[in-house]
């Protein structure tokens, strides 16, 4: 569940260009200000005896990482991910995600040149539990979570975190790919595009990177895990559906709040048959322990809306390609943007219909 949020923190550029003096954007140039001082080389680090033996290893493998993702992945090359910081701390940044009581959809805060995005970002886990907290008394719907990883979005050389580290290497490959395609697109006011291009470049890059090394063991468990969060995925958005409509009845707020409730307890009941399918992994344990709500819903739902469309254009047209068509696919009015969204994840349904036709039975 580490890298369940991994938000690019756009707020954070948003607060260095404009130079805003307002509290919250104080506690986003405080801490990035922070995290810059600390950095070291990744070089000198690899060289130095008196190091951790695993730190060594880990960060000699950001460096073929990186590689990798400037290489074959056409991503930025830059000095991001040459230099390490280790924050004390097991996450980053905290987000809150909130949306209304009645509604899926989660509230957009805007920000200069970043545009609107679907959280707020904090360097103090206190700082973003109260900030829920506040959102919490006035009826919204909260979420507040760590994130092991965040991008600027090229304004400052990202440095690999040790919120990053510690987990397998397709997880650290995975959040360098990630960071990296938010750096090569963002799209302000398109949180959905932007994190599902980022998640497609992600995924992608990761197996890819896995197959190279010749690492089977390593992608087939990645291969595993990738399938159990897109049916987790699955999971979240029919709950959003149900929500949907037990919102639109023609009913009182009590009823809804019972409907609502319900909802959730058959939501737990479907990841109980989902875990038990899986042979009991615990992925998504964490996330399930803690109260369910629509903010909660929102927090993942952000990154997988587009998935399947941008996925099935990546493999298809190739890495270069796609690159170039979700950079004009940027360019479009937001109308016209989600149609051709929509007729790339038509094409994606067909051909995983066509797929599974073609599988030996």
């Amino acid at each position: 569940m580490r890298r369940l949020l991994c938000y690019s923190c756009t707020a954070l550029a948003a607060a260095f260009v404009s130079g805003c003096a307002l509290p919250y954007y104080w506690q986003a140039i405080g801490g990035q200000i922070g995290v810059l001082r600390k950095r070291e080389p990744i070089e000198t680090i690899v060289a130095d005896d008196d190091r951790s033996a695993a730190l060594r290893e880990e960060l000699s493998t950001v460096a073929a990482i990186r590689e990798f993702a400037v290489g074959p992945l056409d991503l930025p090359d830059n000095d991001s991910y040459t230099t390490y910081v280790d924050l004390g701390r097991p996450y980053v940044v905290w987000n809150v995600v909130a949306a209304e009581r009645f509604s899926v959809a989660p509230v957009q805060w805007c920000f200069p040149f970043a545009g609107c995005v679907s959280y707020r970002g904090y360097f103090d886990r206190e700082d973003a539990e109260k900030f829920a907290e506040r959102l919490a008394e006035q009826g919204y719907d909260t979420y507040a979570g760590g994130s092991g990883a965040y991008s600027t979005l090229g304004y400052f050389d990202d440095p690999v975190l040790n919120t990053m580290l510690g987990g397998d290497v397709a997880s650290l490959a995975g959040a360098l790919f990630h960071e990296l395609a938010h750096q090569k697109l963002y799209v302000p006011d398109d949180s959905e595009l932007s994190e599902a291009f980022a998640t497609a470049v992600e995924e992608h890059g990761v197996e890819a990177w896995l197959t190279e090394r010749g690492d089977s063991a390593a992608l087939d468990r990645y291969r595993m895990r990738m399938q159990r969060r897109s049916e987790f995925a699955a999971l979240v958005a029919a709950q959003q559906e149900r929500l949907q409509a037990i919102y639109a009845a023609e009913s009182d707020d009590a009823t809804k709040l019972a409907a609502k409730a319900q909802a959730f307890l058959t939501m737990r009941s479907e990841y109980a048959g989902l875990k038990e399918r899986w042979g009991g992994t615990s992925d998504y344990d964490g996330w399930l322990g803690g109260p369910l709500n629509n903010a909660t819903l929102a927090a993942i739902a952000t990154y997988r809306r587009w998935l399947p469309a941008l996925k099935w254009r990546l493999q298809s047209a190739g890495v270069t390609q796609f690159h170039a068509d979700v950079a004009a696919l940027a360019q479009l009015p937001l109308p016209e943007r989600a149609q051709q969204l929509e007729d790339w994840d038509r094409q994606s349904s067909a051909a995983g219909r066509l797929a599974e036709f073609r599988k030996p039975r």
